[in-house]
């Protein structure tokens, strides 16, 4: 596996990948790496086949975090996360820094951002106003760096992985972007690098955002004619309460392709929830099916 810090050097490697013909998969995370993650690694490679190469970023971007975020304690262990790209057969490993990722001269502020309008407004958009002006900003950066044929997201992140691949569709990029199932932990709890910050009080509550989702899924299952939203968010919402540490952030039913809100949800339908556990905040979503 070959490491790579240099915007200079990355894209000088991905345009004679691109002169040779060779197939580029491409997973950019922020580290802390675990099995979602490597998930994704694998279903790079599934795409790109023996011939082609698989890239894995590592870089924790700050213009999507606000300043009440956490930025700075945003867990990182690259040694651990090279391990783990080494044994899953990751190809190139970028780990570029802010300086490379964001230069400027001195005084100058970085000021061109990529924003998509209408997939980013609400849930997470809504509660993180600048989260995904910064997301599409450093995708699109990593895009143009990598130049891969294919990305993979995690469907962890609906939202996300929605906005990204309007972004991509709106600006005619040549990639295909693929979105893998979540991972989940044996009592359903999604895997993710902030459940690091989950201790022995609030770790054991932590799986109240699945069992919303399965009681969800269980009301829209018995109910063919569908059931209003805002009964089905008082479920939610008591659900959420049996856990003494969590505090319910928002719930959100939504057309899968378009992500507008649903007054009635019926079976297809896509439900999303952000619980804060203690100081930790976590997402997670479903298909209502």
């Amino acid at each position: 596996m070959r490491e790579i810090a240099s915007v200079a050097a990355m894209q000088r490697l991905a345009r004679q990948w691109r002169r040779r013909g060779v197939r580029v998969g491409f997973v950019p995370t922020m580290g802390y790496l675990h099995e979602g993650h490597l998930s994704l690694v694998h279903a790079a490679r599934r795409r790109v086949g023996t011939g082609g190469v698989v890239v894995v970023s590592i870089y924790v971007n700050p213009t999507q975090f606000a300043p009440h975020e956490d930025l700075a304690r945003y867990p990182r262990d690259l040694a651990r996360d090279r391990r783990l790209c080494r044994q899953a057969g990751v190809d190139v490993l970028f780990v570029p820094t802010d300086a490379e990722m964001y230069p400027r001269p001195p005084g100058a502020e970085f000021s061109t951002y990529v924003v998509e309008e209408v997939l980013s407004r609400g849930m997470e958009g809504a509660s993180r106003p600048t989260h995904f002006r910064g997301v599409t900003t450093v995708v699109a950066k990593l895009f143009n760096l990598v130049l891969p044929d294919v990305a993979v997201f995690g469907a962890k992140d609906y939202q996300q992985a929605a906005v990204v691949r309007r972004m991509v569709r709106d600006l005619n990029f040549p990639i295909e972007i693929v979105v893998a199932p979540t991972v989940r932990e044996p009592d359903g709890l999604a895997m993710s690098s902030r459940n690091q910050y989950l201790d022995a009080v609030t770790r054991p509550q932590a799986s109240v955002l699945w069992q919303a989702l399965e009681a969800v899924r269980q009301r829209v299952r018995a109910a063919p004619g569908g059931i209003p939203a805002g009964r089905l968010a008082r479920l939610v919402s008591a659900c959420v309460g049996r856990a003494p540490a969590a505090r319910l952030d928002y719930v959100a039913f939504f057309d899968p392709e378009t992500l507008q809100p649903l007054r009635t949800v019926r079976r297809g339908a896509h439900m999303a929830l952000a619980v804060f556990l203690g100081g930790t905040r976590l997402i997670d979503n479903a298909r209502l099916e």
